[in-house]
């Protein structure tokens, strides 16, 4: 579906600041919408004839059924079909009528209210709604209609929606409204206001008095009435009160008249944000202490490789502990940060630089990498990790041997990281002698090897490809939706 900004751009020849007041507009209508318990449309005039209107907005009530089950933001009308419309922009003022509602076969009484902004008429706002019979409106919705026509006048001065609203997290009208008058004092509190007052502590009638004079704070409505612009505060009493009011002037010729205010009790809310940043925190706390767990195994394997002999056994306590040290480094990264995830470069250099210290300084290997993998689940980075340590490892280690290097040889290992939208592509690539003869994935002859093939295939439900071209290249394809942290073949 097309947007304000694009209709009104598609329909008319409005400037950028015509459409950004018309966009404000709709962005905070469904309290308008609310206070009248009634449907609206904006229309708007056509650059293309004088008889047509483009409705590029709509909005139903949450405190009333709708009329309009259809959508209709984007239809264009005639002058014939919406002829109160037509009038209302003609005249350039309030217009009020009965329309037939084929949709529900049904009459409905309808008002035009122009918008201008800067003295120039923009739109026609309509407030449609079905006719009362022999219903008497109570107060409540006396008081909330009555808002409305005064936001309703101010859009017709071009005084609403304010320039400059930066609503943020935004109470409805049935959380809680509370009417201010000229002074800041409370005229009216709905049921649902009172109910949230109450939350705060505060049990006394309000209706009279300001706000600080029964010990609630009102930043926020003082300044609305000095700026003349919507403020909003939230008040919070120990664990066990939350509210947030946003305070929105009522103007009249740039006068303030009054106010209404809008009350959110977010006691829960506030309750599940503390519950989730424990969470978080409990969550990072584990990942730390699993680090610290695999840094002291990592010592551990270390020490005891030290102790033994240059042979087989020396060199498989060394190879575990890189592996180790490979899955400590993802679970660092995800020690800093409440999300399951990880930016894979990140951890890159330091895989990289432990398979740089395998090299020797007659034959150091050069390894570098190309591309960005992006934020990674920790069920992939982890595995991907331990991977691509084994195959740094065993490039370090097998694809240049002493007999077939010579000593300015150039030894070259690169890692190329591309992700596309549904999978990644990690290519390895060395300059070495390549795959020795007979060699088969299949059989793999080394445990780094066994490894790699395990973990791709199972843990990350991907995809390997070994092959000599002027040196092994392994080239790996990662499916980017596997959801599987289960690690048990490590």
């Amino acid at each position: 579906m097309a947007t304000v900004t694009d209709l009104l751009h598609e329909h008319t020849s409005y400037s950028d600041a015509v459409v950004a007041h018309l966009q404000r507009l709709v962005a905070t209508w469904g309290t308008l919408s609310d206070l009248c318990f009634a449907d609206l449309l904006l229309f708007v005039p056509v650059s293309w004839s004088a008889e047509h209107f483009v409705i590029v907005g709509q909005v139903r009530p949450t405190t009333n059924r709708t009329l309009h089950l259809d959508d209709l933001v984007g239809r264009v009308v005639s002058e014939q079909e919406r002829p109160l419309v037509a009038r209302g922009w003609q005249l350039g003022s309030v217009v009020e009528g009965e329309i037939d509602i084929t949709s529900r076969n049904e009459r409905a009484r309808m008002v035009c209210i122009p918008v201008r902004w800067q003295g120039q008429l923009a739109a026609v706002l309509t407030r449609e709604s079905a006719l009362s019979v022999g219903r008497r409106p109570g107060e409540l919705e006396r008081t909330y209609v009555e808002v409305f026509d005064r936001l309703a006048r101010m859009m017709a001065n071009g005084e609403f929606p304010f320039p400059l609203d930066e609503e943020g997290e935004t109470p409805r009208v049935g959380d809680g409204v509370m009417v201010l008058d000229a002074a800041g004092r409370v005229e009216f509190a709905s049921p649902n206001a009172v109910n949230a007052l109450h939350r705060m502590g505060l049990y006394t009638s309000i209706e009279g008095l300001r706000l600080d004079e029964v010990g609630l704070a009102q930043d926020s409505i003082d300044v609305a009435f000095a700026q003349q612009l919507p403020a909003t505060q939230e008040i919070i009493r120990g664990p066990d009160a939350a509210l947030i009011i946003r305070c929105v002037p009522l103007l009249d010729h740039g006068s303030v008249t009054g106010a209404f205010v809008l009350l959110h009790d977010v006691t829960e809310l506030r309750r599940r944000d503390r519950l989730l940043m424990s969470k978080d925190a409990a969550i990072r706390e584990v990942h730390h202490r699993v680090k610290n767990n695999l840094q002291t195994i990592s010592s551990l394997l270390r020490l005891q490789a030290r102790r033994l002999p240059a042979g087989p056994g020396r060199h498989a306590l060394e190879e575990s502990e890189r592996r180790v040290r490979s899955i400590a480094i993802v679970h660092e990264i995800l020690s800093r940060d409440t999300a399951d995830q990880v930016h894979f470069n990140e951890i890159l250099p330091s895989l990289v630089r432990m398979a740089e210290d395998l090299g020797t300084s007659e034959t150091p290997v050069r390894i570098t990498t190309t591309g960005d993998a992006g934020n990674l689940q920790a069920a992939i980075a982890t595995p991907l990790a331990v991977v691509v340590t084994e195959l740094l490892q065993n490039a370090a280690e097998h694809a240049f041997p002493p007999e077939a290097v010579r000593a300015d040889a150039d030894l070259r290992v690169e890692v190329a990281l591309r992700r596309g939208d549904t999978d990644l592509s990690v290519v390895v690539r060395d300059n070495g002698v390549g795959l020795p003869p007979g060699f088969s994935l299949d059989r793999p002859t080394s445990l780094g090897l066994s490894i790699v093939s395990s973990l791709v295939g199972t843990q990350l439900g991907g995809t390997i490809d070994m092959r000599t071209d002027g040196g092994t290249v392994v080239e790996l394809t990662i499916p980017l939706d596997v959801v599987d942290d289960d690690l048990e073949s490590l």
